[in-house]
């Protein structure tokens, strides 16, 4: 799929080709990112590295030192686990534009289920916080999940493995809440669902109230 890419995008601006492999580099890396796959990631990273620079070869003949740092150049990245790495060869434009690497992913292992539990042994504390460690959760979502102990801040219910769950701003964007972690809350679908519509009849009031 990335030679395709590439070979699409030959004669394309590289920010669009780096635009166009990002998505596939960083969800092909997400969903391995559960095994042992860094000694792989290292192989892949060095095979694109091999077709990009025969796609710069193919914009601006034989390759040399200095036609390559047109787009390979130093930079710093910063990881999802704060930590920051320093690449001498990134693949990336003028303006910062970087092409993401397999071997940035960071690997997280599968935490395995106690022998003694069960979906039905109606220990929900314990399932709710499994799930905020499965790899597929959203950090964000995980944060909440730890942060309120497994529990529907609404209905006060823990959260089955099952369950639908949805991110909800405390006060909503519409009466000037902001997108940040402090106003955010994790709640079952259903009653996001009644306090959505709680919301909304409370921003129809105000705006009576300040119309009157």
């Amino acid at each position: 799929m990335i030679k395709g890419v590439i070979k699409q995008h030959k004669t394309a601006p590289q920010s669009a080709l780096i635009s166009k492999l990002n998505p596939i580099i960083k969800g092909w890396s997400n969903y391995y990112s559960g095994v042992v796959s860094t000694e792989t990631f290292v192989k892949l990273d060095y095979l694109i590295w091999q077709m990009l620079r025969a796609w710069t070869v193919s914009r601006c003949g034989k390759a040399n030192h200095e036609k390559l740092r047109n787009y390979f150049r130093h930079g710093t990245i910063k990881l999802s686990n704060g930590k920051e790495r320093h690449e001498s060869w990134l693949f990336q434009t003028k303006d910062g534009c970087q092409l993401w690497k397999h071997n940035w992913t960071p690997i997280v292992r599968h935490t395995l289920i106690r022998p003694d539990a069960t979906p039905y042994d109606g220990n929900w504390t314990y399932w709710a916080t499994r799930r905020g460690q499965a790899i597929e959760t959203p950090n964000r979502v995980a944060k909440l999940l730890k942060k309120q102990k497994g529990r529907c801040t609404w209905c006060g219910q823990y959260f089955a493995p099952s369950d639908l769950v949805e991110v909800d701003h405390i006060v909503p964007r519409s009466l000037g809440g902001k997108d940040e972690y402090k106003n955010l809350q994790l709640l079952h679908r259903h009653t996001r669902d009644d306090k959505t519509a709680l919301d909304n009849a409370n921003a129809v009031s105000l705006t009576m109230e300040q119309s009157d």
